[in-house]
């Protein structure tokens, strides 16, 4: 037996209702998987279609987890990913927006798609496993939150120094080029 959709909505009754009349529908979803690479735990949100002339607006919110590995550090953990997005399913195609959307025969919306692209794109390009993640040790590797190993690190983010340069063997060459030898 196939898992039920719960993003899968019978939006009939709006349909033939007047234009003006709206209806909250909420989500509490232990699981979702969104697609093969995909899944979101403890999805919540809640979606409001409104009726109008041209077809039904959907006002969707969500909020959920997902696994991620931190861009710094390498470590999976979950990352906490939200999204709120107003797309029109249109009646026919006069009415379609550039999103493309239109009411099915069937009046069963599944908002599944549109969840998984909106999610994505709200989520942070490098996700941290927490804010002062201090990641990994750029001579051994060793993931610096959870061992000193000893090796000096500079600070993870900032460009080498002038200071820095000067001590570095591999400038030590140009360095005799511009001062000159007395």
């Amino acid at each position: 037996m196939a898992k039920r959709n719960p993003l899968r909505i019978n939006v009939g009754f709006l349909v033939k209702a007047d234009a003006g009349y709206s209806r909250t529908i909420e989500f509490d979803v232990g699981e979702m998987v969104l697609s093969d690479d995909f899944t979101v735990t403890d999805l919540k949100g809640a979606v409001t279609f409104g009726r109008t002339p041209q077809g039904l607006v959907a006002q969707v919110n969500l909020s959920g987890r997902t696994a991620a590995d931190c861009a710094r550090c390498l470590d999976p953990f979950e990352l906490a990913i939200a999204t709120d997005f107003t797309e029109l399913y249109a009646f026919d195609e006069r009415s379609v927006t550039e999103s493309q959307l239109l009411v099915p025969p069937s009046h069963q919306i599944d908002l599944a798609p549109l969840a998984r692209e909106y999610l994505l794109l709200d989520m942070p390009i490098t996700p941290l496993c927490r804010p002062d993640c201090k990641g990994l040790c750029t001579e051994c590797g060793a993931n610096l939150n959870t061992t000193d190993c000893g090796h000096p690190q500079a600070g993870a983010d900032a460009p080498p120094t002038p200071a820095d340069e000067a001590h570095d063997p591999r400038f030590a060459a140009l360095k005799d080029l511009l001062d000159p030898k007395e």
